[in-house]
C-alpha cells in the first residue's frame, strides 16, 4: 500500500496512548490491513477518519493488532524445567516469607499467568506459597485483561491442564471453570506497556514468551535492558520460541539455549583495560650470565620488541636492534636528548608520557597507535613506558614498541565477520520473528474458524433439532389429517344416507338455524318451490321469494325455537307452487335438538289431501 501508514500510528499514540512506532512495520501493515477488509474500507486516510466518527472502533482495531496466542501450559517442557529446577534453585535461597515474585509480561487473556501460579503452588506448597507468592500479569489489551481479572474459562481451554490439576486449582460452575479465589488473591493484572512504561521490580522469574517478535531491533534491545532492570540478581528470564538474545550477552547468559531461559547478568561499568607490563630486575648480575652480562645484552639487543631506554635527565642511553631498524637510530644517536630525536614524537609524543610514568611511579600504556614506516608499511604498535625504579629512586624508563598489526588485522577480520554474523542472525532472527507472527496470526485465525465452526455446528444442531420437531409434527398432521379424511368420509355417507333418507320422504324438508337462516334445502323443496339448494342455503328464511306465504310461519318457528310441543306447529296454507298452481300446504314445524337444546327448526312441507 503506498499510503503512508504514520499518520494513522500517531493518531492512535495521540487519541488512545498506544504507541505501535517500536513494532514491525510489515506485520503492522498486515494486521491493520485485515482490520481494513473487514470493515471494506481501501486507505489509512479513510480509516483514520472513520475512527475519528466511530470511537468504538478501536476496540476491534487493538483486537486485531494485539494477537493474543496463549493457552494453559504452553510449551509444557518449559513448564517442566521450571517446576522442577528453576523454581526450587530460587526458592532455596529465600527465607519461608520472604516474597517469590513472578512477572507475566505479554499474558493476554492470563492462561499463562495462572499457569505459574499453579507450577509455584505445586513446588512451594500451598500454604507457603500463599503466604509468599506474588504474579504480575501485564498485557497492552484491556479486554483481554478483564478476562484474565474474571479466571473463567471452558473445557476446551482448559483441555492442556491434566485432570488432577484441574480439580485441584479451578471451580466448576455448569460449564465453566473458575480458578480458585483464595489463591487468584495473590495473582495480579495490570496494564503494562513494555516498550513506554517503567517494569515492575525485584521480580524472580520473568516470562516474556513472544511479545517481543513483534518489535524491531531497537525495541528490542530497549524492552531487554528493562526487563533486566525488573529481575533481581541471579533472577531467570523466559523467553519464546523463536528468541535467542544471543546479541545479549552483556544482560543475560543462557541456561538452557534449546527451552530458551536466561540468567540476568548485573550491569556493570566497562573494565579499564590493561596491558602487559614488563619487571625491571633490581640491577644486580645474574649468577648464571657470563662475567660482563654480555650474553644477557645480546639476548635483549636480539629482542623481537623493539626497546629504548631514557634515563631520568630524558637522554636516550640504549636502543635494541629491532627500535634502531624500526626507527632509524644510529650509535651516534645514544646519549642524545629523546627531545631532539624523531622517535619522541613519532609514532606518538614520548615525553608526556615519560613524565607520566615518573609522576605516578607506575607503567603508562599507550594502545594501538598507527603509525607508516614507510611507503605500504603501516603499522600499529603497543607503546608501553615503565619507570626503573632501584632503591626507591627513578632511574629512567623502558620504553617498549609492540608491533601488533597481525593482531590488529585479526582483530579487525573477527569484528567484520562478526558483524556480519550478527546481520545474518539478524535477518534469520527477523525471518523466523516473521513465521513465528504469521503463525500465530494463522493460529488465531485458526481459532476464530474453530469458533465459527462451532457456531456453525451448534446452528446445525439446532436446525437438524428443528427438522425432527417439524418432521413430528408433521407426522402428527398427517396422523390428524387420516383421522379428519376417515371423518369425513363417515360424514359423507352420512350425509349421503340423510339425503338418501329425505328424499324418500316425499315430503319437502327445510332445516334452519336460531337465526333462522337455511341449512338444509332437500330435492322434494325443490320441486314444490322451483328453488334449488344452492340458492336456498344460508340465505334467511323470510328473505326466499317463493309461493308459500311464509310471514305466517313466524308463530309456528317462535314456537319450535322455543321447545313447544311438536303438535302445535302444524299449519295449512295457501300456496302457489313452481308451476303456478294453487295449493293447500300442510306445514308442519319441529324443534332441532342438538345434545338437548334447540338449536333450530325442522319445517316439513306437504300437499294437503
Amino acid at each position: 500500500m503506498a499510503e503512508d501508514v504514520e499518520p494513522l500510528l500517531e493518531y492512535l499514540k495521540r487519541a488512545r496512548g498506544f504507541d505501535f512506532t517500536g513494532y514491525k512495520r510489515a506485520s503492522l501493515e498486515r494486521r491493520i490491513q485485515h482490520r481494513l477488509d473487514e470493515v471494506g474500507i481501501d486507505g489509512y486516510g479513510d480509516y483514520l477518519e472513520y475512527l475519528e466518527v466511530n470511537p468504538e472502533e478501536f476496540s476491534f482495531l487493538f483486537n486485531t493488532i494485539l494477537i493474543n496466542v496463549t493457552s494453559f501450559f504452553r510449551d509444557p517442557n518449559v513448564w517442566e524445567y521450571i517446576g522442577n529446577e528453576v523454581v526450587p534453585q530460587i526458592a532455596s535461597g529465600k527465607a519461608d516469607d520472604e516474597p517469590f515474585r513472578i512477572w507475566c509480561a505479554g499474558c493476554a487473556s492470563g492462561e499463562e499467568a495462572y499457569t505459574a501460579a499453579m507450577v509455584l503452588a505445586e513446588a512451594l506448597g500451598a500454604e507457603r506459597y500463599r503466604e509468599c507468592a506474588k504474579i504480575y500479569g501485564t498485557d497492552v489489551d484491556e479486554d483481554a485483561l478483564m478476562t484474565a481479572r474474571q479466571g473463567v474459562y471452558d473445557a476446551r481451554q482448559l483441555e492442556p491442564v491434566s485432570k488432577e490439576l484441574r480439580d485441584r486449582y479451578f471451580e466448576q460452575t455448569n460449564a465453566k471453570f473458575t480458578f480458585r479465589a483464595d489463591l487468584r488473591r495473590t495473582v495480579i493484572f495490570g496494564r503494562n506497556d513494555l516498550v513506554q512504561d517503567a517494569p515492575i521490580s525485584r521480580v524472580d522469574l520473568l516470562i516474556c514468551r513472544n511479545a517481543m517478535i513483534y518489535f524491531t531491533a531497537e525495541a528490542q534491545t530497549r524492552i531487554l535492558e528493562r526487563l533486566n532492570f525488573a529481575l533481581r540478581d541471579e533472577g531467570v528470564l523466559v523467553v519464546g520460541k523463536s528468541e535467542m538474545l544471543v546479541k545479549q550477552h552483556e544482560l543475560f547468559r543462557p541456561i538452557d539455549v534449546k527451552l530458551r531461559l536466561f540468567r540476568k547478568l548485573p550491569r556493570q561499568a566497562a573494565r579499564e583495560r590493561y596491558g602487559f607490563l614488563l619487571q625491571v630486575g633490581n640491577g644486580e648480575p645474574n649468577q648464571g650470565d657470563p662475567p660482563g652480562g654480555g650474553f644477557r645484552d645480546a639476548a635483549v639487543d636480539a629482542a623481537p620488541v623493539a626497546q629504548i631506554v631514557v634515563d631520568a635527565a630524558g637522554v636516550l642511553v640504549y636502543a635494541n636492534q629491532q627500535a634502531r631498524s624500526s626507527f632509524r637510530l644510529s650509535s651516534a644517536d645514544i646519549g642524545r636528548a629523546l627531545q631532539d630525536l624523531e622517535i619522541s614524537y613519532r609514532p606518538a609524543e614520548l615525553r608526556s608520557m615519560v613524565e607520566k610514568a615518573f609522576d605516578e611511579r607506575r607503567p603508562v600504556l599507550l594502545g594501538r597507535v598507527d603509525w607508516s614506516a614507510g611507503p605500504g608499511e603501516d603499522r600499529v604498535l603497543d607503546i608501553l613506558v615503565t619507570p626503573v625504579i632501584m632503591k626507591g629512586q627513578i632511574l629512567g624508563s623502558s620504553i617498549s614498541f609492540t608491533d601488533v598489526t597481525a593482531h590488529r588485522s585479526l582483530q579487525d577480520d573477527l569484528d567484520r565477520s562478526r558483524r556480519e554474523l550478527e546481520v545474518a542472525y539478524e535477518e534469520l532472527q527477523s525471518t523466523i520473528e516473521e513465521l513465528e507472527t504469521t503463525n500465530e496470526e494463522l493460529q488465531s485465525t485458526n481459532e476464530e474458524l474453530e469458533t465459527t465452526n462451532e457456531e456453525l455446528q451448534s446452528t446445525n444442531e439446532e436446525l437438524e433439532t428443528m427438522n425432527e420437531e417439524l418432521q413430528s409434527v408433521n407426522e402428527q398432521a398427517e396422523t390428524t389429517n387420516d383421522e379428519l379424511r376417515a371423518r369425513g368420509q363417515d360424514v359423507d355417507q352420512v350425509n349421503a344416507f340423510l339425503e338418501t333418507v329425505l328424499t324418500n320422504l316425499g315430503t319437502g324438508v327445510v332445516v334452519i338455524d336460531q337465526d333462522q337462516h337455511v341449512k338444509i334445502w332437500n330435492q322434494q323443496a325443490e320441486d314444490m318451490w322451483g328453488l334449488r339448494p344452492a340458492e336456498a342455503e344460508g340465505q334467511h328464511l323470510m328473505s326466499l321469494e317463493i309461493g308459500l306465504p311464509l310471514e305466517q310461519l313466524k308463530v309456528p318457528i317462535r314456537l319450535a325455537l322455543a321447545g313447544e310441543q311438536e303438535g302445535n306447529g302444524v299449519v295449512e296454507l295457501e300456496a302457489v307452487n313452481r308451476l303456478g298452481k294453487t295449493i293447500t300446504c300442510q306445514v308442519t314445524a319441529m324443534p332441532f335438538r342438538v345434545a338437548g337444546a334447540t338449536g333450530g327448526v325442522v319445517l316439513l312441507m306437504e300437499k294437503a289431501r
